[in-house]
């Protein structure tokens, strides 16, 4: 059971701010959709560069309420906010020993990890961070692109002293996993791609009855159709991308929509979709050069929204052309949701990969 502190109320009297803000300097004009979602990134980067300019001040202290302590299964992690990058970064961190980053998807947030996180905490120091625009991290206008992400993590892991880190990332938070590995290679151990195709290297077809992509690609429109419908639209992905759609409770979703719902929350995720251009662009220049790091590619065995069985494992066909020591898994009985639906299977399989043991699990 998780006994969570959760960072929302302790950033309640900002979110109060920040609206009072919102609403003063937009009563006069009025604002089409996503321009309040942009108003709302506009005055988050205000409020930061008010953040580096008065690193002293009583804003600054309720901007960055670090190390609030809550429990997951009785293992204690605690809050944090970085500056990295020109954004606020928010992060949880627990556990001891060699550094693990799990680097979450969409429409997800750090808390997409909770179930493997206290296992992996009694061998690893896990960090999970919430990326760029999503969760508790600020929601910037632009800097979407893997390139981008990659160089928040790598200043959130220089700040936290950590020299060289293993690295996992499920869906969207993949390809900054990937463009970090290939940006600093020596600097990651291992690298884990959990489901996903990354942009310039997907199988033929792979993409055919993937209608959300281009949509959320779309400007605006996107916004404007889901606004107030954030837990309808949202809740379609968590049960029909999922084999088992109870491994994502009500809850969890209510967890995962408070955030998406606030201001600028899908804006911010969708950009991660209008970016695939450029990610397939930065991708190709990186793939020049073969990552050299052990990689392990991990995909389901199911997808109940393309009709059920999974007989291929996207993520290996990417890496295969990107890296030269890649291993492929496909977790049975799961779908797209892997760290939710198998946590058990998830900690023994990356526990065995970082140690240098088979992937070779229990079913």
């Amino acid at each position: 059971m998780i006994n969570k502190l959760g960072l929302n109320k302790a950033l309640q009297s900002d979110s109060g701010f920040l609206l009072i803000l919102l609403a003063t300097s937009t009563v006069i004009i009025p604002l089409g959709l996503n321009q309040i979602h942009i108003a709302m990134a506009q005055q988050q980067q205000n409020l930061q560069g008010l953040q580096n300019n008065h690193s002293s001040s009583s804003l600054t202290k309720q901007l960055q309420p670090t190390g609030i302590s809550f429990q997951i299964d009785n293992v204690t992690f605690s809050h944090h906010m970085a500056s990295v990058n020109g954004i606020q970064l928010h992060y949880v961190i627990g556990g001891h020993g060699d550094p693990v980053f799990l680097l979450h998807g969409w429409p997800e947030t750090w808390y997409e990890w909770h179930k493997v996180m206290p296992a992996l905490a009694k061998n690893y120091t896990v960090i999970a961070p919430d990326l760029r625009g999503l969760g508790d991290s600020s929601k910037p206008l632009t800097g979407y692109n893997g390139t981008t992400l990659a160089e928040d993590m790598h200043q959130l892991v220089t700040q936290l002293g950590f020299k060289r880190i293993f690295l996992v990332g499920h869906d969207l938070g993949a390809q900054q996993a990937y463009s970090y590995a290939a940006a600093h290679p020596t600097e990651v151990r291992k690298l884990v791609i959990m489901d996903y195709f990354v942009p310039g290297f997907t199988p033929p077809h792979a993409l055919d009855r993937v209608w959300w992509i281009p949509f959320h690609q779309l400007p605006d429109l996107p916004e404007a159709l889901v606004d107030g419908k954030e837990t309808t639209y949202l809740s379609w992905f968590y049960r029909n991308f999922a084999y088992n759609p109870a491994a994502i409770t009500q809850a969890d979703i209510d967890e995962f929509v408070s955030h998406y719902s606030a201001p600028g929350g899908m804006r911010a995720g969708f950009e991660y979709f209008r970016a695939f251009p450029q990610d397939a662009i930065e991708n190709m220049n990186y793939s020049k050069t073969k990552l050299t790091m052990p990689v392990l590619a991990v995909g389901p065995s199911s997808a109940p929204g393309f009709g059920g069985n999974v007989t291929a494992n996207v993520a290996l066909y990417s890496m295969q052309a990107l890296a030269q020591n890649v291993r492929g898994v496909q977790v049975p009985n799961s779908g797209h949701w892997i760290p939710e639906e198998r946590p058990d299977f998830v900690v023994k399989m990356l526990g065995n990969f970082f140690e240098g043991n088979t992937t070779k699990t229990s079913k």
